[in-house]
C-alpha cells in the first residue's frame, strides 16, 4: 500500500469516527492515527488532515504539534476555516521543505497534536508516521524487454539529434551507463539517446544500431534495458544541377562586384564554392544564392570556372557544373546627354503632365531614333514620375503636406537610363532630383466652442484659457495669435503669440463687465515659400466672469473693553481697529452707527479719538463701529463693540492710563504682505560713497574760495587781512614784467612779527595794514630800480615804497632820499596829496590799483606844492618782497 493508500485509510477512519473532531477530553481520546510515507515522498506533501470543531465561533483553535525527535521533518500546523461553518477548521500537517526520508536510519515518527479551542479544555490527539523504503526502481516495460524499444529515423537527420530518452522525467540521483560502445550513438548523462556528431550516412540503406543501458539509483536499486535506432534511406531530393555546362558572355570593362551570371541547383540545404580553378583571380561566388561576380575591372579574355552545389548538413550530397565565361571587347562610345545632372523645384500644386526635364541626347554612332529612354529609382520616385520619351513629366499630385512626402524628407531621386542599340546595350545614366516646396493652400481653423469662464478676482497673470486653432498646412498648427484691438481697460487680457494663452492683465470687475466677447486672429507661418503669403481668420472668444460674493470684512476682536483717563487738551487716541477686507486690498469704510449721541467721539479711518470736556464724573460709552468693504448691493458689513471708561483727570485712577481687554476673540487672520527691497551691490555702494566724498570736498573749496574773496571792489584791499591775500605776481616784476594785478600781502606788527591771523613770508618786514591805516604813512622820497629802471617813491622811516601803484614795504635799503626831499603824503584814497618843503615831485602812475577782478582803471596825480586826489576807482597793492638789498637811486633836494 502506498502513501496515498495510507493516507486514504486515515481520512476513512477520521470519517467513520465522527463528521469533525470536537476539542474536548472524551471526543479524541484513544483514537490513534497511523500514516505510511515512502522514502522518496516529495517535499510539501501533505501527511495529515484533522478536522476541528468548536462549540462557539469566538475564536481560532490553537493546535500544536510535537514530536519526540525534536528534529523531525514536519511542519508546523496549518490551519484553515471552514467558509460554510464558522465553528469547523482544518489542520494540515506537511513534509517540510529539504526533508530526507531514509527507512534505515528512522523508520516512525510519534506526533503529539494538542488542540484547544478558546474556552474550552485542551485535547490531545497521537499520530504515528511509518517511513517505508523505497521502492524499487522500474523502468518502462518495453525498454526492459528482450527486443528493446524500436526507434525509426531518417538518415538526414541532423547531427547530435535526440532520438529517445530512456525516462520521460528521471528523478534525481539517477545514472546511466552505455553497456556496448560498438555505435556511433551518443548516450547523456540525463538518458537522451543523441545522432551521431557527423550525422548518418545518406548513402546507405536502411542501418541498424541498438544501444544496452543500464540504469542505477544511490540506493543501488537498478533497471538495465535496450534501445534499437533503424536509420531509414533519406527521403530527400538530393542536390542536382539541371544544366551541367553553361556559357556566359559579358562585355569588356564590367566593374568589380557586378554580378555576371548566377547558378541554380535543387535540393536542401544547398551551398556552392569555385572548385577550380583553386585560387580564382578574377570571379568570386555568393555561398548562398550562387551569384558570380568579377573581382576587378574585366578584358578580353575567357575563363573556365568548376562550380560544386552540396547539401550543408551532408556535404557528401553535391552536384557540378562547368562555365564557361567569355570577355568580349565593346565600344564604349555610350550616348551623350544634356543636361548630365538634373536638378528641379516645384511647388506641391503643380499639375499632373507637367514635364520638369527634356533630355537632349546624341548617339556617337549615330542612331539617334534608336535611343530608349526609362526610368529606374525607388517605388515612391517612379509613381510620381514617367518618361515620355526624353521628358520627365509629373504622373500624380505632389502633396507636401502629406506623410508619405515627408517620409523622403520632400525629395524625389530617381535615374533616367539613356538605352543605345548595338551588342552588347550601350546606356547612360542621367541622376534627377526633384525638391517639392509648400505652398500655402489652407486658411487656419478656428476652434469649436471656444467660450471660458473665470472667477473676477483672477490675479493678474492668471491664465484664462487656450485658444487651439488648426492649420492643415506643414508644419502643422504652425499659428502666430494676435488679440484685435490689443489690451486696454475695456478688454484687459493679452494672449500669447506662440502657445495662444488667454491671460489677465487688469482689473476684473463682474458687476459692470458680465463678459468679453474677444476677437482673436490666427495667422499660419512658415507654410509657403514665400513668407508674405499668409492667410489668417478671425476667431471669436468669450470670456464669462463669475462674481466672487462679496465677504464681510473680518475685525480683532470684534468686542474690546478700554479704560481712558480724560486729560486736558485736545482729542486723545482711544483704539486703532485691526480689520481686514476683500483680497482685492479695497479700502474698508467705517462709521459709528450707536452710543456717540453727545459726541463725545470721532472716527477717522480706523482709528477712534476721544474729544474731551468737562465730564464730572466716570462715564461708561458703548459704541458700535460699522466696518464695510466696497460698496455693494446689499452691503456686507461687520460690527464691532466698544465698551470705553471714562475717567476725568481729577478722579484717582491706576497708573496705567488705558487698558485694553478681549473677551471674544476669534482665530488671528495672518496677512502676508511681499514689498520689492533692492540691494545694491557691493561695488555699487563703494562708488556711491567715493562720489559723495568728492562732491562734498569740491563744495567745500568753492565755499572757501567764495569766502575768501572781496565782495566789494569798491573798498581798499587794505581792509582785508594778510592772511587771506595771496601772492601773485612778485616773480614778473622781479623779471621787469610787473603786473598790474600782482599781489603779496604780509601783517607785520613794528617789531617784524606776524600777528595773529597773519602770514609771516617776509622777516624783517616790519609793516601791517592797520599801521598803514592809523599812521596814514607818507612817501618823502623817489628812488630808481636798478634793475628794472623803473621809478618808485619810499618812506624813509618804514621802508615802504610805491612802484606803478604798488606799495612796497622793506626792512631797509642801500639808498634813500635826502632829508631834504620833498614829502607826499599817501592817502587812505589811494593818492598823493599835500607838499613838502623841498624840490621833489611825486606822481602817482597810472594803474594805482589792481582789484582782485582785473587791474584798476583810474589814475591819480600829485604834485609837490599841491594837493591832488585820485579818481574815486584807484586801489593801491602792497607787495612786500624778500629782504634783500637793493640799490636805489633817489631823487633828493638837489636832484
Amino acid at each position: 500500500m502506498g502513501m496515498h493508500g495510507h493516507l486514504g485509510s486515515l481520512l476513512l477512519l477520521l470519517g467513520l469516527c465522527a463528521p469533525g473532531t470536537f476539542v474536548r477530553a472524551t471526543a479524541l481520546h484513544g483514537l490513534p492515527r497511523v500514516v505510511a510515507l515512502s522514502e522518496d515522498t516529495a517535499p510539501g506533501t501533505r501527511v495529515a488532515e484533522v478536522n476541528v470543531t468548536c462549540s462557539n465561533a469566538s475564536g481560532t483553535p490553537n493546535i500544536t504539534l510535537h514530536g519526540t525527535d525534536p528534529g523531525h521533518p514536519f511542519n508546523p500546523i496549518a490551519i484553515s476555516a471552514d467558509p460554510t461553518d464558522p465553528t469547523r477548521f482544518r489542520a494540515e500537517v506537511t513534509l517540510r521543505a529539504g526533508a530526507e526520508l531514509y527507512a534505515r536510519w528512522v523508520n516512525q515518527y510519534s506526533l503529539t497534536l494538542w488542540a484547544v479551542c478558546p474556552g474550552e479544555e485542551e485535547v490531545e490527539e497521537q499520530l504515528f508516521v511509518q517511513v517505508t523504503a523505497k521502492r524499487a526502481l522500474r523502468c518502462d516495460t518495453q525498454f526492459t524487454s528482450s527486443e528493446g524499444v524500436v526507434v525509426q529515423v531518417s538518415a538526414d537527420v541532423a547531427p547530435r539529434m535526440p532520438l529517445y530518452a530512456v525516462l520521460s522525467q528521471p528523478p534525481s540521483g539517477l545514472t546511466f551507463r552505455l553497456r556496448n560502445h560498438d555505435t556511433p550513438l551518443v548516450l547523456t548523462r540525463r538518458g537522451l539517446v543523441l545522432a551521431p556528431d557527423g550525422g548518418f550516412d545518406p548513402s546507405k540503406d536502411t542501418q541498424m544500431f541498438r544501444l544496452e543501458i543500464e540504469v542505477m539509483d544511490h540506493h543501488g536499486n537498478n533497471c538495465s534495458g535496450a534501445v534499437r535506432v533503424e536509420v531509414l534511406p533519406s527521403r530527400r531530393a538530393p542536390v542536382t544541377f539541371l544544366e551541367p555546362q553553361q556559357a556566359v558572355t559579358v562585355p569588356e570593362g564590367t566593374g568589380p562586384l557586378e554580378v555576371v551570371t548566377q547558378v541554380h541547383a535543387s535540393g536542401d540545404n544547398v551551398r556552392y564554392a569555385i572548385l577550380a580553378p583553386m585560387t580564382p583571380a578574377l570571379f568570386t561566388i555568393d555561398e548562398v544564392l550562387g551569384q558570380v561576380r568579377s573581382t576587378r575591372r574585366l578584358e578580353v579574355s575567357h575563363t573556365h570556372l568548376l562550380v560544386r552545389a552540396y547539401n550543408a548538413l551532408h556535404p557528401a550530397d553535391h552536384a557540378t557544373t562547368t562555365l564557361n565565361i567569355t570577355v568580349q571587347g565593346t565600344d564604349w562610345w555610350a550616348p551623350s546627354c544634356t543636361p548630365a545632372i538634373a536638378v528641379r523645384q516645384v511647388p506641391e500644386t503643380v499639375t499632373p503632365g507637367t514635364t520638369l526635364v527634356t533630355l537632349r541626347c546624341t548617339d556617337p554612332a549615330g542612331a539617334e531614333g534608336d535611343l530608349r529612354y526609362a526610368l529606374e529609382g525607388p517605388p515612391a520616385s517612379r509613381s510620381h514620375f514617367s518618361m515620355e520619351g526624353p521628358r520627365l513629366q509629373v504622373n500624380t499630385t505632389l502633396d507636401y503636406d502629406s506623410e508619405a512626402t515627408a517620409a523622403v524628407g520632400f525629395q524625389f531621386t530617381a535615374t533616367i537610363v539613356v538605352m543605345a542599340g548595338g551588342q552588347p546595350p550601350r546606356s547612360t545614366r542621367v541622376p534627377v532630383l526633384v525638391t517639392v516646396t509648400p505652398v500655402n493652400e489652407f486658411t487656419p481653423e478656428c476652434p469649436s466652442g471656444a467660450t471660458f469662464t473665470l472667477l473676477d478676482t483672477a490675479a493678474f497673470g492668471s491664465v484664462v484659457g487656450r485658444v487651439a486653432g488648426r492649420d492643415r498646412d506643414r508644419p502643422p498648427d504652425s499659428l502666430r495669435y494676435s488679440l484685435e484691438g490689443g489690451t486696454g481697460p475695456t478688454q484687459p487680457f493679452s494672449i500669447d503669440t506662440r502657445t495662444g494663452d488667454i491671460r489677465v492683465v487688469g482689473p476684473l470687475d463682474a458687476r459692470q463687465h458680465k463678459s468679453y466677447q474677444l476677437m482673436v486672429r490666427l495667422t499660419d507661418t512658415h507654410n509657403d515659400l514665400d513668407p508674405a503669403e499668409q492667410r489668417s481668420r478671425l476667431c471669436s472668444v468669450a470670456v464669462r466672469l463669475q462674481a466672487v460674493p462679496e465677504q464681510p470684512p473680518v475685525c480683532t476682536p470684534e468686542v474690546q473693553e478700554l479704560q481712558v483717563t480724560a486729560g486736558p487738551g485736545g482729542r486723545q487716541p482711544v483704539t486703532r481697529l485691526v480689520c481686514e477686507g476683500s483680497p482685492d486690498g479695497a479700502v474698508l469704510g467705517y462709521a459709528i452707527t450707536a452710543g456717540n449721541e453727545d459726541g463725545h467721539f470721532r472716527l477717522e479711518g480706523s482709528t477712534l479719538f476721544y474729544l474731551p470736556n468737562d465730564l464730572a464724573e466716570p462715564r461708561t460709552f458703548v459704541l458700535l463701529v460699522e466696518v464695510w468693504g466696497r460698496a455693494s448691493a446689499p452691503r456686507r458689513s461687520t460690527v464691532v463693540a466698544l465698551v470705553v471708561h471714562i475717567t476725568p483727570w481729577s478722579t484717582p485712577v491706576p497708573s496705567s492710563t488705558t487698558t485694553q481687554r478681549t473677551t471674544v476673540q476669534k482665530e488671528p487672520l495672518v496677512v502676508t504682505r511681499t514689498e520689492a527691497v533692492w540691494h545694491p551691490p557691493a561695488w555699487f555702494v563703494a562708488v556711491l560713497t567715493i562720489s559723495a566724498t568728492l562732491l562734498l570736498t569740491t563744495l567745500g573749496c568753492v565755499a572757501r574760495c567764495l569766502l575768501c574773496s572781496n565782495p566789494d571792489p569798491d573798498k581798499l584791499l587794505l581792509g582785508k587781512s594778510a592772511c587771506d591775500m595771496v601772492e601773485q605776481g612778485r616773480g614778473e616784476e622781479e623779471r621787469g614784467h610787473p603786473h598790474a594785478g600782482s599781489l603779496v600781502s604780509v601783517c607785520h606788527d613794528s617789531e617784524g612779527r606776524c600777528p595773529a591771523g597773519g602770514v609771516d613770508r617776509h622777516p624783517g618786514t616790519l609793516s601791517t595794514l592797520s599801521h598803514l591805516s592809523s599812521t596814514q604813512e607818507q612817501f618823502d622820497g623817489r628812488a630808481q630800480d636798478p634793475s628794472t629802471g623803473r621809478d618808485y617813491l619810499f618812506n624813509s622811516t618804514t621802508g615802504a615804497r610805491a612802484v606803478g601803484g604798488t606799495t612796497r614795504a622793506h626792512g631797509g635799503a642801500d639808498g634813500s632820499a635826502s632829508p631834504g626831499s620833498g614829502r607826499a603824503p599817501w592817502n587812505r584814497t589811494g593818492g598823493f596829496g599835500g607838499a613838502g618843503p623841498g624840490h621833489g615831485s611825486v606822481r602817482a602812475a597810472p594803474g594805482w590799483g589792481c582789484p582782485p577782478q582785473g587791474p584798476g582803471l583810474g589814475r591819480g596825480n600829485a604834485m609837490a606844492g599841491g594837493a591832488g586826489e585820485p579818481p574815486p576807482d584807484a586801489r593801491v597793492l602792497l607787495e612786500l618782497p624778500p629782504l634783500r638789498h637793493r640799490q636805489a637811486r633817489a631823487e633828493g633836494p638837489g636832484s
